[in-house]
């Protein structure tokens, strides 16, 4: 069995059209490696072994007939907080759930377009925070050093895809949490524009904070999938106009005005960016110069941006868990959020919603003068398993906010940033810049973020599954 396969998604669709291989060859070896890779990174909370396989020979019979469709065998996971007919989503949660009797809209739209889904990965609690552990799975290991997280709360999906356990996956992103993970597991990742994939049967998943989009290892995979699942539901309250990501990472950006960002907005925590992390996205911005585009420092006019984010997060993880069959069985730090939801709910989240045009306004005003906003992806490397264990709700969120202070405020705006790879701390470990536009920005995004992967050919770079797959664990 091969312990790896870094092949993309359009590699793997194209193969399967030409008759390289079969759909159920495919899987399968995704199977494998899920089984082998489990010990270790512990990347999937459930796996589809036997339906998975009975859709790959569907699809093998589909393909024989000469039937051709966007991902038509290919094997992808997506995320814990995403409906799946037939499984429960527990979203990182202990407990007991019924099965959804449906597929959540983008599970539907990935199969429609004749993707196989092999399981569906880890992530933290209600996803609230930027690792992706607890006591209801454990912990899930970072591929490119297993004492580290790779990020959350969708470190699931990145660290499947970062292995090579499956070509692509979809996350979900309501404060960094599908640019985190990819950052420090070296992937692309797209937080797309409020409402571009749909979340149903969620109308507006944490007060209007939440995405779902893509993880792969390159701009042309990451673009692919979007492309698959992205559009609205009959129900869904935004409807952004459709977008051709596919076109664009195949389209020169042209010239374009990029304020380098290093200043994160006020967190009270005195974050700076690490220095390997300023080290690595000084060189990206360099590149991005080198390129011919014009790049120079400036900051978004943040305010007091986590006033309108801070009631809308609580809130959300408040409504979420309330849901929950067994709330004695959320952690400690859930439950607080609860409380500090429920008090801050109502009138309060109303009003920092209402704050929203405004920040679009303020903020959005550095689109006058620049294109693009550069900035770190997060502050600090990826932390080691367990930092986060047994502390407190403010710790944890001290600790988070100064890690990882620059991705949240486009969740508030509901705005398009990529993660894409800037390189590696002396010791190794994976770092990322965000690429931020204005609403709809996401093709001018993609655009720059292929001519960047062309120069800088991060994919060439993959974590050693003889290494990651087999290295002792300390607990």
């Amino acid at each position: 069995m091969s312990t790896a396969d870094f092949s993309g998604l359009a590699e793997q669709a194209r193969k399967l059209r030409e008759g390289q291989v079969t759909a159920r060859e495919l899987v399968a070896a995704s199977l494998e490696r899920i089984e082998a890779s489990g010990p270790v990174l512990n990347a999937f909370r459930h796996v589809r072994t036997e339906a998975a396989l009975a859709e790959a020979e569907a699809a093998d019979l589909r393909l024989a007939a000469g039937e051709r469709m966007p991902l038509l065998g290919v094997p992808l996971a997506v995320k814990d907080d995403t409906d799946v007919a037939g499984l429960p989503t527990l979203f990182g949660c202990r407990g007991e759930l019924a099965p959804a009797p449906a597929d959540g809209e983008s599970v539907r739209r990935l199969r429609a377009a004749g993707a196989v889904i092999v399981g569906k990965t880890n992530a933290c609690e209600l996803g609230q925070w930027p690792f992706t552990e607890g006591p209801a799975f454990g912990a899930t290991r970072n591929p490119w050093s297993p004492g580290h997280t790779p990020g959350g709360s969708s470190g699931g999906s990145a660290a499947a895809v970062a292995a090579g356990l499956v070509p692509a996956a979809l996350g979900s992103d309501g404060a960094g949490s599908i640019r985190i993970p990819a950052a420090w597991t070296h992937l692309v990742g797209i937080k797309p524009q409020r409402g571009r994939v749909s979340l149903h049967p969620h109308l507006d998943a944490f007060q209007g904070l939440a995405v779902n989009g893509p993880l792969a290892r390159t701009v042309a995979d990451a673009a692919l999938l979007l492309d698959v699942v992205q559009g609205a539901h009959p129900e869904d309250l935004h409807r952004p106009d459709a977008i051709d990501a596919s076109a664009a990472a195949r389209r020169d950006p042209g010239r374009l005005r990029i304020a380098l960002a290093w200043r994160p907005p006020l967190t009270l925590t005195g974050a700076r960016p690490h220095p390997d992390v300023r080290r690595a996205v000084t060189e990206l911005a360099e590149a991005l110069a080198r390129l011919g585009h014009h790049v120079e420092e400036a900051r978004p006019r943040y305010g007091l941006i986590g006033l309108g984010f801070v009631p809308r997060g609580t809130a959300g993880v408040a409504e979420v868990a309330a849901l929950h069959p067994e709330p004695a069985l959320l952690d400690p730090r859930t439950r607080t959020a609860m409380r500090n939801g429920r008090l801050l709910g109502g009138r309060i989240v109303r009003a920092a919603r209402a704050r929203e045009a405004r920040q679009h306004l303020r903020i959005g005003a550095i689109f006058d003068t620049y294109d693009v906003v550069l900035t770190p992806t997060t502050a600090a490397p990826p932390p080691a398993i367990g930092t986060f264990d047994g502390l407190s709700t403010w710790r944890t969120n001290a600790t988070m906010a100064a890690a990882c202070p620059y991705a949240w405020p486009w969740n508030v705006l509901g705005w398009p940033g990529v993660n894409v790879p800037a390189g590696f701390t002396a010791d190794g470990l994976p770092v990322g810049a965000q690429l931020l536009g204005p609403a709809g920005g996401e093709e001018r995004l993609i655009s720059l973020a292929a001519q960047l992967e062309a120069d800088r050919r991060w994919y060439e770079k993959c974590p050693d599954p003889l290494i990651t797959w087999s290295a002792p664990v300390e607990q």
